[in-house]
């Protein structure tokens, strides 16, 4: 693989966006466990908030994900591979980067009201504004 695929490969796993409309992986390896990516994401979505006693065990799970996903960005960087396996580690990369943000989300108890909390508050504001204009 050239320098120029490299790059290109190294953006895309770096790009805010990767998660986006990408297609995961169905599952992503950290350390060894493989973990089942897609029924993660979805597990994730029905949890309300984090028990006191889980945040430790999900601190360690953040930790594992970001030394996986520093290890795989330095092999795209540095490792002699071909462009199929480059374009597997970015995969790697997006997938780790979907779990990361998915356990991010639960560490926000209540994320949900929150955000119904905030979308109102805007509201009110607009509307506020709206009738100063037609005052």
């Amino acid at each position: 693989m050239d320098t120029t695929e490299r790059r290109t490969l190294l953006e895309r796993a770096n790009s805010q966006s990767a998660t986006i409309g990408q297609e995961l992986p169905d599952t992503i390896t950290v350390g060894e466990a493989q973990l089942p990516l897609e029924e993660f994401l979805i597990e994730t979505r029905k949890v309300d908030g984090v028990p006191d006693d889980v945040k430790p065990v999900l601190r360690e799970t953040e930790l594992k994900l970001t030394d996986e996903r520093k290890r795989l960005v330095e092999r795209l960087e540095s490792a002699p591979i071909d462009r199929a396996e480059g374009e597997e580690l970015v995969e790697m990369i997006v997938g780790i980067d979907r779990a990361h943000n998915a356990l991010r989300s639960l560490r926000r108890d209540r994320f949900a009201e929150e955000a119904r909390t905030a979308s109102l508050d805007g509201h009110e504001r607009w509307l506020e504004f709206v009738n100063s204009i037609r005052r």
